[in-house]
């Protein structure tokens, strides 16, 4: 069967198509912070512009249409910049510091609302399966020589960047690697084009299940092998567990209106609650054992957990503390907050920054739960959202938003209504069958 031709047909799928697989390219040249903030920014005056020329005249299928959960987002986004400001002025920071954090606001917190509202321009999820498979079959075909590179006993780290000169939050932003050693357990992990080897897991996360809904049998199998690949060379424990428990999570709770899956989940439940406790045993013994894969990291994330509490509880529980700061030798120097998105965001923007956050993410999973039901693209949204959740608890989220934003855009497209005017039916949606396939 030949391969059906996915081109970009307007500006703005053009930009985000090119942005995507051009990936390694960008990488190479240390582009890709900055990338990943640009086309937030093109893409959403270009939907401004486009928003002041539409009128009664423009087509119904070319209208953009901004629904209820994107207008969280943007309100949620907005309030984080509100409580940066006055974090900065509770604590006695300078104009200078303010300027500074908004800039890093415009490159981080800015594009969670950013890139789903670019998802309300007319972008095709077909484009952004295509996409997403072709640079995960290239990270598979790459992934190779990195790892002979560390049997080959080449360097790690080949340069930095002449455009680190721009400005960002560390080197490893802009530095091109062929493999890092873990300095826990002294073994090695590959981050490919991400700051850090669980960034490289959480990315390929974010493109599996995108990857999953591609047509072309060959390239989807491919993209998906990319996918585990990365998830198991990046070493990353949050990894290998979220994607197959957002994939089976996602099965279930976009069949929540099927008759058959409401008796299925009456009789999960009556066998839960004469398991309780066996259950529970097994949560515990799980729980040990995934602190004990890795004792330093888990260690080093609770103490800085520890801090950021303590010092958000005793020190600035409502607005934060405006920046973030270097921890003791205790957590290796670590920022305080890091590691962890609701530590981070108590700890520097205080009980604010944390609903900022909350709020948008828990609305964002109600609404794509409820299109789900009738919507191929809305169920990948609703993926989107459960990875971010999961990863909530492992990273930063506004640090990574210029890495996992094809996500993001993959959100916004899911709650357009067009898509689920055309799935009404999935029992003869193509796609469901693709997807049965993929699975099965």
């Amino acid at each position: 069967m030949k391969r059906e031709n996915i081109q970009p047909q307007n500006f703005a799928e053009r930009i985000v198509w090119f942005a995507i697989i051009w990936t390694y390219w960008f990488y190479v040249i240390g582009g890709l912070y900055i990338v990943g903030a640009a086309v937030a920014w093109i893409l959403f005056f270009h939907l401004c512009r486009e928003l002041w020329k539409q009128d009664e005249q423009t087509p119904q299928e070319d209208k953009i249409e901004i629904p209820w959960s994107i207008w969280v987002w943007i309100g949620g986004m907005l309030m984080m910049e509100v409580a940066l400001v006055i974090g900065h002025l509770n604590n006695y920071l300078g104009l200078g510091e303010i300027i500074k954090s908004t800039i890093g606001w415009a490159k981080g917190w800015a594009l969670l609302a950013l890139y789903p509202l670019v998802g309300c321009l007319k972008i095709r999820p077909e484009l952004m399966y295509r996409a997403s498979a072709l640079v995960c079959r290239t990270s598979l075909l790459v992934s190779i020589p990195l790892v002979l590179a560390f049997y080959l006993h080449l360097p790690q780290k080949l340069y930095v960047s002449p455009l680190r000169a721009v400005g960002g939050p560390s080197d490893a932003f802009f530095e091109v690697m062929l493999y890092e050693i873990d300095p826990g357990e002294g073994k090695p992990r590959w981050r490919l084009y991400t700051p850090w080897a669980p960034a490289a897991g959480f990315v390929a996360n974010i493109y599996f299940f995108m990857v999953i809904q591609e047509k072309d049998r060959k390239l989807r199998w491919l993209g998906i092998a990319g996918c585990v690949v990365i998830c198991q060379i990046s070493a990353s424990r949050l990894a290998l567990i979220c994607l197959p428990a957002v994939w089976l999570m996602s099965l279930y709770l976009s069949k929540l209106s099927r008759p058959p899956t409401l008796i299925a989940s009456g009789f999960a439940s009556f066998l839960i609650s004469i398991s309780t406790n066996q259950i529970s045993e097994a949560i515990q013994n799980f729980s040990a054992m995934f602190t004990a894969a890795r004792k330093d990291s888990s260690r080093v994330r609770a103490a800085l957990g520890r801090i950021a509490l303590y010092r958000w509880e005793k020190e600035a529980p409502i607005w934060g503390h405006g920046v973030v700061v270097k921890g003791p030798h205790m957590v290796e120097f670590m920022p305080i907050g890091s590691h962890h998105s609701w530590f981070g965001l108590l700890y520097v923007k205080g009980i604010v920054g944390y609903l900022s956050l909350a709020i948008p993410l828990g609305c964002e999973f109600i609404h794509m739960l409820y299109l789900s039901q009738r919507s191929i693209p809305a169920k990948v949204g609703l993926c989107m959202v459960m990875v971010l959740f999961f990863y909530t608890f492992g990273e930063n989220l506004e640090i990574l938003a210029y890495l996992f934003w094809p996500g993001l855009v993959m959100i916004g497209i899911g709650t357009q209504s067009k898509h689920i005017e055309k799935e009404k039916d999935h029992d003869e949606n193509p796609a469901i069958e693709v997807y049965s396939e993929t699975i099965s």
